[in-house]
């Protein structure tokens, strides 16, 4: 019950965001799917013991795939799914007990979630690169394979 929640939840706040970020609005199911899909990757993937930096990168990893696959299918830019659907993954709740505990003269405190936002940040980032490289490689060896049987058809005829 509680997965079927935090889809829901991060599904409904995903494509609120799209509204924010202004795309097309018969992407606004299709956005909030990218952002629901990515977070229950993340929030499974902590329930099971994984660090939250690592479920960020596998969670972006995701929304980017899913991004690109929508991407090519609505003929649209992928940053229209995926600029919302990484919402529910950033780290915004972190990096504002890292400044309360700052203002709060807490520095060491202040310092730990800072740095875990940053590694955070920093996963998402590698996530969403790392899906643009395999999916470049992946459509680059797709055309190349059609290159090589047009060329093999017309050396036979």
């Amino acid at each position: 019950m509680d997965y079927i929640l935090q889809f829901v939840a991060s599904f409904i706040a995903t494509a609120c965001f799209g509204t924010i970020f202004n795309v097309p609005p018969k992407t606004y199911f299709h956005c909030g799917l990218v952002g629901a899909l990515g977070w229950i990757i993340y929030y499974v993937l902590t329930q099971n013991g994984l660090d939250v930096v690592e479920a960020s990168f596998f969670g972006a990893f995701v929304i980017a795939i899913v991004a690109h696959t929508y991407a090519r299918r609505f003929k649209m830019p992928m940053l229209i799914f995926s600029v919302a659907g990484i919402i529910p993954l950033v780290p915004g709740g972190m990096a504002y007990n890292s400044m309360r505990n700052v203002v709060e003269d807490d520095y060491i405190q202040g310092l730990q979630y800072g740095m875990k936002a940053f590694l955070i940040t920093g996963a998402i980032v590698i996530g969403l690169v790392f899906a643009e490289v395999l999916v470049q490689l992946v459509f680059r060896a797709m055309h190349a394979s059609k290159e090589k049987i047009l060329i093999a058809k017309k050396n036979k005829s």
